[in-house]
């Protein structure tokens, strides 16, 4: 079997999950001895699908053999996965599960497939964060991501499912999966009045970044005692990564976050398995995320 080449597109490198994803698709390509393109759209829908239509484009002998994708827009990228198929190049899809797969799967003659946390679920973990926090009910000011995500969305939809009705969500904001969105968007919500009259008992957001850009708007606050106020709260987030949301709950920055595994590198090596075999994975892949701490000792604290 040929050494196989794969173009892997991500969001930014200033997310901690982006870059855990980037790290597990290095960790396959060593174990699979294949060669590895990585690139960063740095948020921008026009610039990842530039992108990656340049690599399918590109001649037949420095063509990938696959392109694995966390798109950046809901849609997941159509045409392009359309364009990448017809060239005979697999593609899969990093956290969505886009409504095109089955079609293109029919005539596919390369892998075709998606795999996912399950963004919903994710939601309703958070959401049992959130009544095991505030068991006597209060306020929430939620960082969601962008508004093109179909995962912040399914997040959204999972946490007011399973959050107690005794718990308003009184402000959403929203934010790009990055610490400095997140801050941003809390620095310009702080210079509303309704910031001030708002009782909020907690913070939550759909990534860690964003958790911890929340923190950092509220350290900026120049009287002692109203920043002391925000930072005492319990602030929760998501993806859990070892080295930043796992660490930040030890730290005691976060009081919870919601791991998520990294599936570039579990997508890399279906993708290759499939090649090999030369059979149509399973269309959607999901993998499981849970609390840290779990649920049962974060309602005992």
């Amino acid at each position: 079997m040929k050494k196989l080449k794969f173009f892997i597109s991500l969001h930014t490198v200033d997310n901690d999950y982006q870059m855990a994803q980037a790290s597990a698709a290095e960790q396959s390509a060593r174990k699979l001895a294949m060669d590895l393109e990585l690139m960063y759209s740095d948020n921008d829908a026009v610039t990842q699908s530039t992108q990656i239509l340049k690599a399918i484009q590109a001649p037949a002998d420095s063509r990938p053999d696959a392109i694995v994708v966390e798109p950046i827009s809901s849609i997941a990228l159509p045409q392009v996965a359309r364009a990448a198929s017809e060239a005979g190049i697999g593609w899969a899809v990093l956290n969505r599960a886009p409504d095109y797969l089955r079609q293109l799967r029919a005539t596919a003659k390369s892998p075709v497939f998606a795999i996912s946390s399950n963004h919903a679920e994710i939601g309703r973990i958070q959401g049992k964060q959130i009544a095991a926090l505030l068991p006597r009910g209060g306020m929430v000011l939620y960082v969601e991501g962008p508004s093109r995500s179909s995962a912040a969305e399914q997040r959204t939809k999972g946490m007011l499912e399973t959050k107690p009705s005794v718990v308003q969500i009184v402000a959403t904001l929203k934010g790009e999966w990055t610490e400095q969105s997140a801050q941003r968007a809390v620095r310009s919500w702080l210079k509303l009045a309704t910031s001030q009259s708002s009782a909020i008992s907690l913070v939550a957001a759909q990534d860690d970044s964003m958790a911890i850009g929340a923190r950092k708007a509220f350290e900026e606050i120049s009287d002692p005692e109203e920043r002391q106020h925000w930072l005492s709260l319990p602030f929760i987030g998501c993806d859990g990564q070892p080295a930043t949301g796992e660490a930040w709950v030890r730290q005691r920055l976060l009081a919870a976050t919601i791991y998520m595994p990294p599936n570039a590198g579990q997508a890399m090596e279906i993708m290759a398995a499939s090649i090999e075999s030369g059979k149509q994975p399973d269309e959607h892949v999901l993998t499981e995320s849970y609390s840290i701490p779990p649920l049962e000792s974060l309602a005992r604290k």
